[in-house]
C-alpha cells in the first residue's frame, strides 16, 4: 500500500496556496462519510509540493495530511472537510479557497493571520521561479467607466455605515493610519496620518483644495477646522456623502466644505492642492492618464499635491476572491505603473514614503475592533458574512506583513516649480 492508500499517513511536500475567501449557503457544511482517493491524495501533495514549504498542514476529510515542513513547529492546519471543496479549490484555487472558507468547509486551526502570512512569505518566494505564468495568465481587467465605478464603490462603501462604525475610529477613516508613537491608540494615529498630510502639502489658510474620494469626509474636514482652507471633495457612494454632508452641517463647517456626490473625472476649477487617499487603488491603471490630466488641469502654477494608495513592488493582479466579492475593479498598482499619472503630464515626483508596516498595524486594529463586535456583525448579516470579513482583514494583515503590498504616499508638483521645500522639516517637526 503506497502512502496515498493509507490515511495516516503524513506526506513531507511543499506548500499550498492559502487566501481563503467566500460566500456559500452553509446549510451543506459536513464531513465526507468515505476517505479520499489516491489521486486525490496524489494531487494533495503535488499542489504543495509545486507551490513552497510553508510550516503548515494540510488535511483532506478523512485526515489525510500534508506537512509544509518537516521537523519545525508548525503555525496552523488548514483542514479541507468536503470533497467539494477541494474540487473547488482545484478549479479556482483564489476563488474557490475564499469561498469555502467564509462557507465553512475550510477550516483553519490556529492563528489566521500567521497562517495567512507564512503562506504569503513562501508564495512569495515562489513568485522568481514561476512569475512567468502569472504574466502569461494574467486577468485582462475591464475599465473603471463612470457608471461602472459607481456600481463598484456600491458594492463596498454603501454596505452600512452602521457596520463601518463599529470597528472604524472615531473619524471614520478607513485608511492607513500613521503610528508616529509606538504607544498611539487607533484615533491617535489617524489623526497623526491627517496631519501628516495636511504637513506634506504645506497647507496654509485660504488655500483651495481638490480632493478625490473622500471616505466619511474625515480628511476634507479636518483640513477645513485645522488648516483653514476650503475643500471640495469628490466621492461617488451615496451612503458617505449623505453621512458627511450631514456631519458638516450638525459641526457648523459645511461653508468650508463642499461634498460633491459626482466622479472626480467630472472636476473643473483651479486649486492650490490636490489630495487622493485610499482612491488609487479604484481606478485602475487604464484610467491613470486621465486622473493626471485632471490634475494638471486644475492645479495652479505652484500647486502641489498627494496620492496615497495601496501598492506592489512589482505589476500584479489583485487577488481574484478580493475583487470579486470585496473590491470589485480595484487595482494596487506599482510604483511604475503610478508613473503614467505624472510623467505625461509635466508633473515632478518630490517625495515619496512607503508606509506598509503602519497599515499592517492599522488593520490589526480594524480586525481586533471587529472581533470584539462580531455578534453585532453577525446579527446585521450573518455567519458567512463574518467569515468572509475575518479573512478579508486577517488576510490584508498577512499582505503587508509579507510585503506582498505596500502603501505608497507620492507628494508630486509641477516640473519648473522652483518654490518646493528644501528638506523634509515640516513634514517631520522636531519636538
Amino acid at each position: 500500500m503506497s502512502q496515498y492508500d493509507n490515511p495516516n499517513v503524513e506526506v513531507q511536500g511543499r506548500a499550498s496556496y492559502l487566501v481563503t475567501e467566500g460566500l456559500e449557503n452553509q446549510s451543506d457544511v459536513r464531513q465526507n462519510t468515505d476517505g479520499s482517493r489516491r489521486y486525490e491524495r496524489y494531487i494533495l501533495d503535488r499542489v504543495v509540493d509545486f507551490l513552497g514549504r510553508p510550516a503548515i498542514r494540510f488535511e483532506l476529510w478523512d485526515g489525510f495530511g500534508v506537512n509544509g515542513q518537516e521537523g519545525v513547529t508548525l503555525v496552523g492546519t488548514v483542514r479541507i472537510k468536503t470533497r467539494d471543496a477541494f474540487n473547488k479549490l482545484l478549479s479556482d484555487v483564489h476563488v474557490g479557497l475564499g469561498d469555502e472558507y467564509s462557507a465553512g468547509r475550510i477550516v483553519v486551526d490556529g492563528d489566521l493571520v500567521d497562517v495567512l502570512t507564512e503562506t504569503f512569505a513562501h508564495l512569495d518566494q515562489q513568485s522568481g521561479r514561476f512569475g512567468w505564468i502569472q504574466k502569461v495568465f494574467r486577468r485582462k481587467r475591464k475599465m473603471n467607466t463612470i457608471a461602472g465605478s459607481k456600481q463598484n464603490i456600491f458594492h463596498h462603501y454603501d454596505l452600512n455605515n452602521d457596520f463601518y462604525a463599529l470597528w472604524l475610529d472615531r473619524e471614520m477613516q478607513y485608511t492607513c493610519a500613521y503610528f508616529a508613537d509606538d504607544h498611539f491608540s487607533l484615533e491617535d494615529a489617524q489623526l497623526a496620518k491627517m496631519d501628516h498630510i495636511c504637513r506634506k502639502l504645506q497647507l496654509k489658510p485660504g488655500d483651495r483644495v481638490a480632493e478625490a474620494g473622500s471616505g466619511w469626509g474625515g480628511l476634507a474636514r479636518h483640513m477645513a477646522l485645522y488648516y483653514s482652507v476650503h475643500v471640495t471633495s469628490f466621492n461617488i457612494s451615496q451612503e458617505q456623502v449623505s453621512f458627511s454632508r450631514e456631519r458638516a452641517a450638525r459641526e457648523g463647517y459645511s461653508d468650508r466644505v463642499d461634498y460633491v456626490e459626482d466622479d472626480y473625472r467630472t472636476l473643473t476649477g483651479e486649486y492650490d492642492a490636490f489630495v487622493s487617499v485610499g482612491m488609487l487603488e479604484h481606478v485602475g491603471q487604464e484610467g491613470f492618464n486621465e486622473l493626471g490630466r485632471v490634475i494638471n488641469r486644475c492645479l495652479t502654477p505652484n500647486g502641489r499635491g498627494l496620492i496615497h494608495s495601496i501598492g506592489r513592488n512589482r505589476p500584479a493582479n489583485m487577488n481574484a476572491w478580493i475583487e470579486k466579492r470585496i473590491f470589485p475593479g480595484a487595482y494596487p498598482p506599482a510604483l511604475s505603473e503610478m508613473m503614467d499619472i505624472f510623467q505625461p503630464n509635466s508633473l515632478s515626483i518630490a517625495d515619496v514614503e512607503n508606509l506598509r508596516l503602519h497599515y499592517a498595524r492599522t488593520l490589526e486594529h480594524w480586525l481586533h475592533r471587529f472581533e470584539k463586535s462580531v455578534d453585532t456583525v453577525e446579527s446585521m448579516f450573518d455567519p458567512v458574512f463574518v467569515r468572509l470579513w475575518r479573512l478579508y482583514l486577517s488576510g490584508s494583515i498577512a499582505a503587508f506583513l509579507s510585503g506582498n503590498l505596500q502603501l505608497f504616499q507620492v507628494l508630486f508638483n509641477r516640473e519648473r516649480d522652483n518654490s518646493v521645500a528644501w528638506t523634509r522639516d515640516h513634514i517631520y517637526p522636531k519636538n
